[in-house]
């Protein structure tokens, strides 16, 4: 590494929200100690942070895309996403030089009165701004109603403290990094709520030509978290369901093999196929796009389709 390069900041570009500085900001300090740089976090923002319309509405890569012009535009340097929030199509230019151990990838329940959801009465209100919570809350057939939802984790919380909702259901991981997992009310079991592919997941992306600072980066990669959530997105790419589709995926990596859960679930709940796959987590992409094939045999290719 240069002197000149050496000395500079690397600038780190992230998303203008409580959450999206706070996770940022993280990375930014780990990055410091992988580096020896200084690191400074540059705000930008996205379509999605601009509009209060549903995520589903605005399309994929709304909180994705202004981050990605500034990366290739040279405005910063590296960018921080939430994975979860990405196209699954790569983007030319960039690579994911690093993607960092995984917070909790489980929804959690955050309730008026600190009731769980067993004991949530009929016609009690739950606020989501996501059609697969919707999707697998309806599934329970306990008299849920589902109200979409949309702001941060204080605006939603603030539903609930206000009385204007019974509960919200929110990430794990977006709770624990803005160190307030005491309000959480109940976490969700995975096989009650699977959480969507790459949730609790970050991916920090560099240009492609920046091969020195791309393998500084590669340091805070954690290849348990990179090989659960590629399996997870390959099921969601080969689905050809987008981020806010009612599709559920969670991998989990112990002892060298690679076990991966999927689901599809009509919007009313009705309906839902699930299946479980494994292999290793060299063939995490091959595990993802063999276990959505078999959803797609079991017909999950038409409750996706009333979905949409």
């Amino acid at each position: 590494m240069t002197g000149s390069s050496a000395a500079r900041p690397i600038r780190l570009g992230t998303r203008g929200s409580a959450l999206a500085v706070a996770q940022s900001s993280q990375v930014a300090e780990a990055l410091r100690a992988a580096s020896g740089r200084p690191v400074e976090l540059v705000e930008v923002v996205t379509t999605g942070d601009r509009s209060a319309a549903p995520v589903q509405r605005l399309g994929v890569g709304v909180f994705v895309s202004a981050l990605r012009d500034a990366l290739l535009g040279r405005e910063i340097d590296v960018a921080v996403h939430s994975y979860k929030d990405l196209p699954t199509e790569p983007a030319t230019g960039l690579v994911i030089a690093a993607v960092p151990e995984r917070a909790d990838p489980r929804d959690v329940l955050v309730a008026a009165g600190g009731v769980g959801l067993a004991k949530l009465p009929v016609g009690a209100r739950i606020g989501t701004g996501a059609p697969r919570r919707m999707a697998q809350l309806n599934a329970l057939g306990a008299g849920l109603t589902c109200v979409p939802i949309r702001g941060n984790v204080d605006t939603r919380l603030r539903k609930v403290e206000s009385g204007e909702l019974d509960a919200v259901v929110v990430a794990a991981a977006g709770l624990q990094r803005l160190g307030r997992l005491t309000e959480v009310t109940e976490f969700l079991d995975p096989d009650v709520v699977l959480p969507a592919p790459a949730q609790g997941a970050l991916a920090v992306e560099c240009r492609v030509t920046d091969a020195e600072l791309t393998a500084t980066v590669r340091a805070l990669d954690h290849p348990a978290t990179r090989a659960a959530v590629l399996a997870e997105r390959a099921l969601l790419a080969t689905l050809e369901a987008g981020c806010s589709a009612p599709v559920g995926g969670y991998a989990t990596v112990m002892n060298g093999v690679l076990s991966l859960r999927g689901v599809v679930v009509t919007l009313d709940g009705s309906t839902s196929i699930r299946r479980l796959g494994t292999g290793t987590p060299a063939d995490a992409e091959s595990v993802g796009r063999r276990l959505a094939a078999e959803l797609l045999d079991a017909g999950a290719d038409s409750l996706l389709e009333s979905a949409r």
